[in-house]
C-alpha cells in the first residue's frame, strides 16, 4: 500500500509544469515549492509534468532539476521523476555500470521481486540500458553472489501459497547437510534459494529452526560471506514479507554514525507508491519508533521534507 498523498483534484499538469518554471526564475530556486508538486504526483501525473514542461518550454525539467538541485535532495528527486519499471534498470545499471560498482542495490532489486515483477525488471533493462541483464551481472559480478544472482534471474518460481511438505523437509536437510560439509554450501544454497517458492521457502525455514534448533539465517550468516550472504538473506527476509526485509534495511541505513544515504534514498523513492504503508508498520512495531521520525532526526532541509513528504503522515 503507497504512503503517496496526491490531492483529490490534483492540478492540470499544464499548472503544475507553469508553477516548477516559476519556481526555477531568479537567484537560486524555490526548492519548497517543487517538492510540493513533484512529491505529491503518481508516477503517470510526474510524465505528464515532464511531457508539458518540455512542450512548453523547450527543455527537458530532469536535467533542469539536475542543474537547479543539489546534494541529496537532487539524487533522491532525480530518481523519483523516474517511472517505476525505468527507475530499476537506472538504479542497476549504475551500480553494475559505474564508478563504484554497488553490489548490494543490484542484490536488494533482484533478490527482493517476484518472478513476474523480474520478468519486467529484465524487460526494462533491456529497453532501457540497450543489453541483457543477465549479460551484464555475468560480466560485472563474481564467484557464488553472481551464480545466485543469475539462476533467481532465469529460474521460474511457482508464486502461489501451497508448498509440499514432503519436499520442505527435505530442502530443510539437504540445507543443513550442506551447512556442515565444504564445497557444498554454495551449490546446494543456489540451487534450493533460487528454484522454490517464497511459501516454500517460508516453510523450509520453519521447519529448519524445528529440526535443528538454529534459524536458517543463522546457518547462512555462519556458512556464507560478503555479498552471497547478503543476497540468500535478501531472499529469504522477502519470501517471509518483504516489510520486514525494509524495515530492516531502513533501520541498517541509519544505524550508527552517518547515515547511509543512498540506501536511504533507494528504498524510500523505490517503496512509496508500493508498500511503504506495510513497510512503516513493521519498522514501529520492530523498532519502536515511527520510520518518520527516524528519517527526520537523520536527515536535513529541503532533503527531509521531500523524503517525509513521500512517507505521508507520522504513523
Amino acid at each position: 500500500m503507497s504512503t503517496l498523498k496526491v490531492p483529490a483534484v490534483a492540478p492540470s499538469h499544464r499548472d503544475d509544469a507553469m508553477q516548477i518554471y516559476r519556481a526555477f526564475k531568479g537567484i537560486g530556486c524555490d526548492a519548497a515549492a517543487i517538492i510540493n508538486i513533484i512529491a505529491h504526483r503518481d508516477a503517470t501525473q510526474r510524465s505528464l509534468i515532464e511531457q508539458e514542461y518540455e512542450s512548453t518550454y523547450g527543455h527537458e525539467l530532469r536535467k533542469r532539476l539536475s542543474s537547479e538541485l543539489t546534494g541529496h535532495l537532487k539524487k533522491a528527486v532525480l530518481l523519483w521523476m523516474h517511472e517505476p519499471g525505468e527507475r530499476d534498470a537506472f538504479i542497476l545499471k549504475k551500480a553494475l555500470k559505474g564508478a563504484v560498482k554497488d553490489q548490494k542495490a543490484v542484490t536488494e532489486i533482484v533478490c527482493s521481486r517476484t518472478p513476474s515483477q523480474i520478468g519486467q525488471l529484465k524487460r526494462a533493462y533491456f529497453s532501457n540500458v540497450g543489453s541483457n541483464l543477465e549479460d551484464d551481472i555475468e560480466a560485472e559480478l563474481s564467484g557464488e553472489h553472481k551464480k545466485l544472482l543469475l539462476a533467481f534471474l532465469t529460474t521460474s518460481r511457482y508464486e502461489g501459497p501451497e508448498y509440499d511438505e514432503t519436499l520442505v523437509e527435505e530442502d530443510a536437510k539437504a540445507l543443513n547437510k550442506a551447512a556442515r560439509k565444504f564445497g557444498l554450501t554454495g551449490k546446494i544454497f543456489i540451487q534450493i534459494f533460487s528454484d522454490r517458492s517464497r511459501a516454500h521457502l517460508c516453510a523450509v525455514s520453519d521447519i529448519y529452526k524445528t529440526m535443528f534448533k538454529k534459524t536458517l539465517e543463522k546457518a547462512i550468516r555462519d556458512e556464507t560471506h560478503k555479498n552471497f550472504e547478503y543476497a540468500l538473506k535478501t531472499i529469504l527476509r522477502c519470501a517471509e514479507g518483504p516489510p520486514r526485509f525494509y524495515a530492516k534495511a531502513l533501520r541498517k541505513a541509519m544505524k550508527g554514525i552517518g547515515t547511509a544515504d543512498t540506501d536511504l534514498i533507494r528504498i524510500v523513492v523505490t517503496r512509496a507508491e508500493v508498500d511503504m504503508h506495510y513497510i512503516k508498520a513493521e519498522y514501529r512495531k520492530k523498532y519502536g519508533k515511527t520510520l518518520n521520525d527516524a528519517v527526520y532526526s537523520d536527515t536535513s532541509g529541503h532533503y527531509r521534507t521531500f523524503l517525509l513528504a513521500l512517507l505521508g503522515n507520522n504513523n
